[in-house]
């Protein structure tokens, strides 16, 4: 992620970059394909204005905040960021789902049967799941309560499919792929 700052009517701090750059990592937990990040700052009397604009792969998204405190501002502007960006993925998320639920496939299991001369019949069924969306600790509480000794899963960190496979009562093991 690019981070490009930019400010008006007064000199940029290395103290204002460095709680700029800081908190504009924060967003990459909700979202890793952000491709950049402009700030403009601008003092406006006694104001302090904020504009941040976010550009990812599929999507552009702004926002702005005023304030008497420029680190005051630059949170809060991070903070409708971060909500905007959470509202889209919840967005994105709840549409998937959707659009699997509505697939005439999606409730049934395939059975495909191998049969080659002298060997047994083999079988392979495949399932077809929606991948909830979980943080690790979570989807360790969440395959405590169930007797299965998988749970596959979105991670929310990093939006990427996950396998957290149950070893024991106390290990568990980890698949990102």
């Amino acid at each position: 992620m690019q981070i490009t700052i930019t400010a008006r009517h007064f000199d940029l701090t290395n103290a204002i970059r460095d709680h700029v750059e800081e908190a504009c990592e924060k967003l990459e937990k909700y979202f890793d394909h952000i491709i950049n990040v402009h700030l403009t700052l601008s003092l406006e009397g006694s104001r302090n204005h904020v504009e941040m604009s976010l550009h990812a792969s599929h999507f552009s998204l702004q926002s702005e905040a005023e304030d008497h405190d420029m680190y005051l501002a630059v949170d809060t502007v991070i903070d409708k960021m971060e909500s905007q960006i959470k509202k889209l993925k919840d967005k994105v998320t709840d549409h998937q789902k959707k659009r699997l639920k509505e697939d005439l496939h999606f409730v049934y299991a395939d059975l495909f049967e191998r049969h080659g001369g002298d060997e047994p019949r083999k079988r392979l069924k495949t399932k077809r799941i929606i991948a909830e969306t979980y943080s690790i600790d979570e989807a360790m509480n969440q395959i405590e309560k169930t007797k299965d000794s998988y749970l596959i899963f979105k991670n929310v960190e990093t939006d990427r499919i996950n396998v957290l496979v149950k070893k024991d009562d106390e290990h568990f093991k980890l698949l990102m792929p």
